[in-house]
Protein backbone atom coordinates (compact mmCIF):
# COMPACT_ATOMS: atom_id res chain seq x y z
CA UNK A 1 0.00 0.00 0.00
CA UNK A 2 1.06 3.29 -0.76
CA UNK A 3 1.55 6.28 1.58
CA UNK A 4 -1.91 8.08 3.16
CA UNK A 5 -3.60 10.51 0.95
CA UNK A 6 -2.51 13.51 2.62
CA UNK A 7 0.85 12.49 3.49
CA UNK A 8 1.33 11.51 -0.63
CA UNK A 9 -0.17 15.50 -1.31
CA UNK A 10 2.28 17.21 1.40
CA UNK A 11 5.25 14.90 -0.12
CA UNK A 12 4.51 15.79 -3.86
CA UNK A 13 3.85 19.82 -2.19
CA UNK A 14 7.32 19.72 -1.16
CA UNK A 15 9.23 17.35 -3.88
CA UNK A 16 7.81 20.46 -5.91
CA UNK A 17 9.01 23.38 -4.06
CA UNK A 18 12.45 21.90 -3.72
CA UNK A 19 12.62 21.76 -7.69
CA UNK A 20 15.99 23.97 -9.07
CA UNK A 21 17.94 23.16 -6.32
CA UNK A 22 21.49 21.74 -6.63
CA UNK A 23 22.66 18.60 -5.39
CA UNK A 24 23.53 17.80 -1.84
CA UNK A 25 22.05 21.44 -0.78
CA UNK A 26 21.20 21.73 2.50
CA UNK A 27 16.86 22.77 3.23
CA UNK A 28 15.83 23.52 6.35
CA UNK A 29 12.36 23.28 7.82
CA UNK A 30 11.03 26.00 10.40
CA UNK A 31 9.31 23.85 12.54
CA UNK A 32 7.26 25.14 15.34
CA UNK A 33 6.03 21.78 16.39
CA UNK A 34 2.52 22.67 15.30
CA UNK A 35 0.97 20.17 13.18
CA UNK A 36 1.60 22.17 10.10
CA UNK A 37 5.04 22.74 10.35
CA UNK A 38 5.33 19.01 11.76
CA UNK A 39 4.07 17.47 8.74
CA UNK A 40 6.03 19.81 6.48
CA UNK A 41 9.58 18.20 8.29
CA UNK A 42 8.07 14.94 8.56
CA UNK A 43 8.04 15.01 4.82
CA UNK A 44 10.82 17.32 3.76
CA UNK A 45 12.74 14.24 5.37
CA UNK A 46 11.14 11.91 3.18
CA UNK A 47 11.83 13.58 0.03
CA UNK A 48 14.82 15.73 0.24
CA UNK A 49 17.45 12.63 0.29
CA UNK A 50 15.39 11.25 -2.64
CA UNK A 51 16.34 13.97 -4.85
CA UNK A 52 19.76 14.11 -3.61
CA UNK A 53 19.37 17.12 -1.08
CA UNK A 54 20.09 17.32 3.16
CA UNK A 55 17.53 18.05 5.30
CA UNK A 56 17.32 19.47 8.40
CA UNK A 57 15.37 21.56 10.99
CA UNK A 58 15.16 24.97 12.65
CA UNK A 59 12.36 25.74 15.31
CA UNK A 60 12.45 28.80 17.39
CA UNK A 61 11.91 29.56 21.23
CA UNK A 62 9.97 32.93 21.64
CA UNK A 63 10.09 32.69 24.84
CA UNK A 64 6.97 34.12 25.57
CA UNK A 65 5.30 30.76 27.19
CA UNK A 66 6.31 28.82 30.05
CA UNK A 67 7.94 25.29 28.71
CA UNK A 68 8.95 27.06 25.44
CA UNK A 69 12.70 25.88 25.76
CA UNK A 70 11.60 22.60 26.88
CA UNK A 71 8.84 22.31 23.73
CA UNK A 72 11.85 23.74 21.57
CA UNK A 73 14.25 21.48 22.65
CA UNK A 74 11.43 18.08 21.93
CA UNK A 75 11.42 19.20 18.13
CA UNK A 76 14.79 19.17 17.90
CA UNK A 77 15.07 15.66 19.46
CA UNK A 78 12.01 14.45 17.31
CA UNK A 79 13.96 15.86 14.00
CA UNK A 80 16.28 12.81 14.19
CA UNK A 81 13.86 9.97 13.90
CA UNK A 82 12.55 12.49 10.67
CA UNK A 83 15.71 11.77 9.22
CA UNK A 84 16.74 15.93 9.38
CA UNK A 85 19.86 16.64 10.66
CA UNK A 86 21.49 19.71 11.29
CA UNK A 87 18.24 20.59 13.97
CA UNK A 88 18.44 23.15 15.98
CA UNK A 89 16.80 25.47 18.23
CA UNK A 90 17.38 29.14 18.00
CA UNK A 91 16.28 31.12 21.26
CA UNK A 92 15.11 35.06 20.38
CA UNK A 93 14.29 37.94 22.53
CA UNK A 94 10.81 39.54 21.00
CA UNK A 95 10.35 43.45 20.93
CA UNK A 96 7.05 45.39 21.20
CA UNK A 97 7.34 47.52 17.77
CA UNK A 98 4.58 46.91 15.61
CA UNK A 99 2.42 44.71 18.23
CA UNK A 100 3.09 41.08 19.66
CA UNK A 101 2.34 39.30 16.15
CA UNK A 102 4.54 41.52 14.06
CA UNK A 103 7.28 41.75 16.98
CA UNK A 104 7.67 37.78 17.24
CA UNK A 105 7.61 37.86 13.73
CA UNK A 106 10.27 39.81 13.32
CA UNK A 107 12.51 38.02 15.17
CA UNK A 108 11.62 34.89 14.11
CA UNK A 109 12.60 35.83 10.48
CA UNK A 110 15.83 37.11 11.89
CA UNK A 111 17.12 34.15 13.84
CA UNK A 112 16.03 31.68 10.93
CA UNK A 113 18.30 33.81 8.32
CA UNK A 114 20.59 33.81 10.48
CA UNK A 115 20.81 29.77 11.42
CA UNK A 116 20.26 29.48 7.07
CA UNK A 117 23.58 31.46 6.68
CA UNK A 118 25.69 30.49 9.46
CA UNK A 119 24.58 26.74 8.20
CA UNK A 120 24.93 27.47 4.35
CA UNK A 121 21.66 26.13 3.54
CA UNK A 122 20.08 27.03 0.26
CA UNK A 123 16.18 27.13 1.63
CA UNK A 124 14.33 27.48 4.71
CA UNK A 125 10.72 25.59 4.62
CA UNK A 126 7.84 27.20 6.18
CA UNK A 127 4.52 25.55 6.55
CA UNK A 128 1.85 27.77 6.24
CA UNK A 129 -1.07 26.46 4.30
CA UNK A 130 -3.70 27.34 2.21
CA UNK A 131 -6.23 28.85 5.20
CA UNK A 132 -3.02 30.86 6.78
CA UNK A 133 -3.13 32.65 2.78
CA UNK A 134 -6.90 32.95 2.94
CA UNK A 135 -6.41 34.47 6.27
CA UNK A 136 -3.78 36.67 4.98
CA UNK A 137 -5.68 38.34 2.23
CA UNK A 138 -8.94 39.01 4.59
CA UNK A 139 -6.25 41.17 6.81
CA UNK A 140 -5.09 42.98 4.04
CA UNK A 141 -8.36 43.51 2.32
CA UNK A 142 -9.61 45.37 5.64
CA UNK A 143 -6.00 47.85 5.06
CA UNK A 144 -7.42 48.99 1.77
CA UNK A 145 -4.56 47.78 0.21
CA UNK A 146 -3.75 47.22 -3.08
CA UNK A 147 -3.19 44.48 -5.59
CA UNK A 148 0.25 43.27 -4.49
CA UNK A 149 -1.29 42.49 -0.95
CA UNK A 150 -4.28 41.17 -1.53
CA UNK A 151 -1.63 38.47 -3.49
CA UNK A 152 -1.36 36.82 -0.16
CA UNK A 153 2.08 35.10 0.91
CA UNK A 154 4.10 34.18 -2.23
CA UNK A 155 5.32 30.78 -2.82
CA UNK A 156 9.02 31.83 -3.38
CA UNK A 157 10.79 34.60 -1.65
CA UNK A 158 14.11 34.65 -1.85
CA UNK A 159 15.84 32.20 0.99
CA UNK A 160 12.11 31.28 1.46
CA UNK A 161 9.80 28.90 0.25
CA UNK A 162 5.70 28.00 1.50
CA UNK A 163 5.36 24.47 0.10
CA UNK A 164 1.66 24.46 1.52
CA UNK A 165 0.07 27.01 0.69
CA UNK A 166 -2.47 24.86 -1.56
CA UNK A 167 -2.75 22.26 0.83
CA UNK A 168 -5.53 22.65 3.27
CA UNK A 169 -4.89 22.70 7.42
CA UNK A 170 -6.89 19.47 7.93
CA UNK A 171 -4.64 17.80 5.46
CA UNK A 172 -1.98 18.56 7.69
CA UNK A 173 -3.44 17.09 10.47
CA UNK A 174 -4.36 14.08 8.92
CA UNK A 175 -0.59 13.61 7.67
CA UNK A 176 0.56 13.89 11.21
CA UNK A 177 -2.11 11.30 12.24
CA UNK A 178 -0.86 8.96 9.72
CA UNK A 179 2.44 9.40 10.22
CA UNK A 180 2.07 9.02 14.26
CA UNK A 181 3.07 12.27 15.01
CA UNK A 182 1.47 14.34 17.82
CA UNK A 183 1.81 17.81 17.05
CA UNK A 184 1.81 20.66 20.03
CA UNK A 185 -1.01 23.03 20.00
CA UNK A 186 -0.10 26.62 20.48
CA UNK A 187 -2.40 28.28 23.24
CA UNK A 188 -1.81 31.53 21.24
CA UNK A 189 -3.65 30.38 18.34
CA UNK A 190 -6.81 30.21 20.37
CA UNK A 191 -5.94 33.55 21.48
CA UNK A 192 -8.96 36.38 20.50
CA UNK A 193 -6.27 38.96 21.68
CA UNK A 194 -4.66 38.24 18.09
CA UNK A 195 -6.13 39.62 14.91
CA UNK A 196 -5.34 36.47 13.02
CA UNK A 197 -6.98 34.09 15.62
CA UNK A 198 -10.22 36.31 15.45
CA UNK A 199 -10.20 35.72 11.86
CA UNK A 200 -9.76 32.34 12.10
CA UNK A 201 -12.12 31.48 14.53
CA UNK A 202 -14.74 34.23 13.61
CA UNK A 203 -14.71 35.39 10.13
CA UNK A 204 -14.04 32.75 8.15
CA UNK A 205 -16.82 30.39 9.75
CA UNK A 206 -18.81 33.30 9.76
CA UNK A 207 -18.49 33.37 5.80
CA UNK A 208 -18.87 30.09 5.35
CA UNK A 209 -21.85 29.76 6.73
CA UNK A 210 -23.16 32.90 4.91
CA UNK A 211 -21.97 32.22 1.48
CA UNK A 212 -21.43 28.40 1.70
CA UNK A 213 -18.17 26.21 1.57
CA UNK A 214 -15.43 26.88 -0.47
CA UNK A 215 -14.58 30.77 0.48
CA UNK A 216 -11.13 29.58 2.09
CA UNK A 217 -10.10 28.03 -1.30
CA UNK A 218 -11.77 31.02 -3.38
CA UNK A 219 -9.85 33.19 -1.37
CA UNK A 220 -6.59 31.64 -2.10
CA UNK A 221 -7.45 31.32 -5.53
CA UNK A 222 -8.04 35.03 -5.63
CA UNK A 223 -4.12 35.60 -3.69
CA UNK A 224 -2.85 33.58 -6.73
CA UNK A 225 -4.62 35.69 -9.57
CA UNK A 226 -3.44 38.99 -7.92
CA UNK A 227 0.44 37.94 -7.74
CA UNK A 228 -0.06 37.35 -11.50
CA UNK A 229 -2.03 40.54 -12.23
CA UNK A 230 0.88 42.58 -9.38
CA UNK A 231 3.91 40.73 -11.43
CA UNK A 232 2.43 41.84 -14.70
CA UNK A 233 1.54 45.36 -13.06
CA UNK A 234 5.12 45.51 -11.69
CA UNK A 235 6.95 44.24 -14.63
CA UNK A 236 5.20 47.38 -16.84
CA UNK A 237 6.35 49.58 -14.15
CA UNK A 238 10.04 48.63 -14.08
CA UNK A 239 10.57 49.03 -17.79
CA UNK A 240 8.94 52.43 -17.50
CA UNK A 241 10.52 53.41 -14.87
CA UNK A 242 14.14 52.39 -16.42
CA UNK A 243 13.20 54.31 -19.33
CA UNK A 244 12.43 57.68 -18.31
CA UNK A 245 14.62 57.56 -15.77
CA UNK A 246 17.33 57.47 -18.58
CA UNK A 247 15.89 60.66 -19.73
CA UNK A 248 17.53 62.69 -17.32
CA UNK A 249 16.67 64.57 -14.34
CA UNK A 250 12.80 63.55 -12.90
CA UNK A 251 9.75 62.48 -14.85
CA UNK A 252 7.99 63.30 -17.52
CA UNK A 253 4.40 64.29 -16.87
CA UNK A 254 3.11 63.39 -20.17
CA UNK A 255 4.19 60.25 -20.46
CA UNK A 256 2.87 59.73 -16.79
CA UNK A 257 -0.35 61.03 -17.60
CA UNK A 258 -1.16 58.26 -20.65
CA UNK A 259 -0.28 55.53 -18.17
CA UNK A 260 -2.61 53.25 -16.67
CA UNK A 261 -3.37 54.25 -13.29
CA UNK A 262 -2.30 51.12 -11.73
CA UNK A 263 1.53 51.47 -13.73
CA UNK A 264 1.73 54.85 -12.92
CA UNK A 265 1.69 54.68 -9.24
CA UNK A 266 4.02 51.94 -9.29
CA UNK A 267 6.57 54.29 -11.37
CA UNK A 268 5.68 56.98 -8.57
CA UNK A 269 6.64 54.86 -5.83
CA UNK A 270 9.94 53.59 -7.75
CA UNK A 271 10.87 57.23 -8.11
CA UNK A 272 10.30 57.77 -4.50
CA UNK A 273 12.32 54.65 -2.94
CA UNK A 274 15.27 55.89 -5.09
CA UNK A 275 15.31 59.05 -4.03
CA UNK A 276 15.48 57.96 -0.43
CA UNK A 277 11.99 57.92 0.68
CA UNK A 278 11.09 55.26 3.60
CA UNK A 279 9.78 52.17 2.63
CA UNK A 280 8.41 51.32 5.76
CA UNK A 281 6.36 54.89 6.21
CA UNK A 282 5.49 55.23 2.36
CA UNK A 283 1.78 54.85 2.22
CA UNK A 284 -0.94 54.75 -0.60
CA UNK A 285 -1.70 58.18 0.56
CA UNK A 286 1.64 59.69 -0.44
CA UNK A 287 1.54 58.14 -3.79
CA UNK A 288 -1.74 59.48 -4.46
CA UNK A 289 -0.92 63.06 -3.64
CA UNK A 290 1.82 62.72 -6.13
CA UNK A 291 -0.29 61.53 -8.92
CA UNK A 292 -2.39 64.48 -8.08
CA UNK A 293 0.08 66.77 -9.53
CA UNK A 294 -0.13 64.37 -12.88
CA UNK A 295 -3.75 64.25 -12.90
CA UNK A 296 -4.96 67.17 -11.23
CA UNK A 297 -2.72 69.88 -11.15
CA UNK A 298 -3.28 73.18 -10.18
CA UNK A 299 -0.35 74.80 -9.10
CA UNK A 300 -0.02 72.59 -6.04
CA UNK A 301 2.92 72.99 -3.90
CA UNK A 302 5.47 70.25 -3.10
CA UNK A 303 4.39 67.09 -1.86
CA UNK A 304 6.78 66.05 1.27
CA UNK A 305 7.47 62.13 1.35
CA UNK A 306 8.53 60.05 4.44
CA UNK A 307 12.40 59.98 4.66
CA UNK A 308 12.79 63.65 4.02
CA UNK A 309 11.76 63.14 0.26
CA UNK A 310 9.82 66.11 -1.42
CA UNK A 311 8.31 65.94 -5.01
CA UNK A 312 7.62 69.33 -7.20
CA UNK A 313 6.28 69.76 -10.82
CA UNK A 314 7.94 71.79 -12.86
CA UNK A 315 7.85 72.46 -16.28
CA UNK A 316 6.35 69.28 -17.17
CA UNK A 317 8.46 67.54 -15.29
CA UNK A 318 8.24 65.72 -11.55
CA UNK A 319 11.20 66.57 -9.58
CA UNK A 320 12.38 63.93 -6.76
CA UNK A 321 14.50 65.52 -4.42
CA UNK A 322 16.08 63.81 -0.92
CA UNK A 323 16.14 67.10 1.68
CA UNK A 324 18.79 64.62 3.60
CA UNK A 325 21.67 65.14 1.22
Amino acid sequence: MGPHPAVAEIRRAVRDSLAGLPQGALVLAACSGGGDSLALAACLGFAAPRLGLRAGLLTVDHGLQQGSRERAEEVVRLAGGLGLEPAEALTVTVGTAGGPEAAAREARYQALSAAAERLGAAAVLLGHTREDQAETVLLRLTRGSGTRSLAGMPASTGLYRRPLLGVARRATRAACEALGLSPWEDPHNADPAYTRVRVRHDVLPVLEAALGPGVTEALARTAGLCRDDADALDEWADEVYARLRDLGAGLTVTELAALPAAVRRRVIQRAALAAGAAGSSLAAVHIEQVDRLITQWRGQRMVELPGGVEVVRRYGTLIFASTLT
